[in-house]
């Protein structure tokens, strides 16, 4: 979800579609999960509802919309550098890809 904030702030059923893009369908966010992690987030610190909305006609007033925060950049930065050394030591040590 903070992948997916990163790239602009989204309402929930957006972030669950793009999230079930990236993942090839694997992330298994379905309401109930998906409102319950934005709630941890949010708790965390992580990202927070926006008051800010797109226009009128491109919205439906009954989404919340989210956005990640600094300190979310933060902690998404620390990940991302944290799965790209399992990668690499994974590549580096000949760990064939199967799917």
């Amino acid at each position: 979800m903070l992948v997916v904030l990163a790239a602009g702030d989204s309402h929930g059923y957006g972030i669950m579609a793009e999230a079930d893009e990236l993942t090839g369908g694997r992330a298994g966010l379905g309401p109930g999960s998906l409102y319950a992690a934005l709630g941890r987030l949010i708790d965390l610190g992580l990202i927070i509802e926006t008051d800010e909305r797109p226009s009128p006609e491109l919205d439906d007033a009954r989404r919340r919309y989210y956005r990640i925060t600094t300190q979310g950049r933060a902690v998404l930065a620390e990940e991302l550098a944290r799965l790209d050394r399992i990668v690499a030591y994974a590549r580096s040590n000949n760990v064939a890809w199967t799917t």
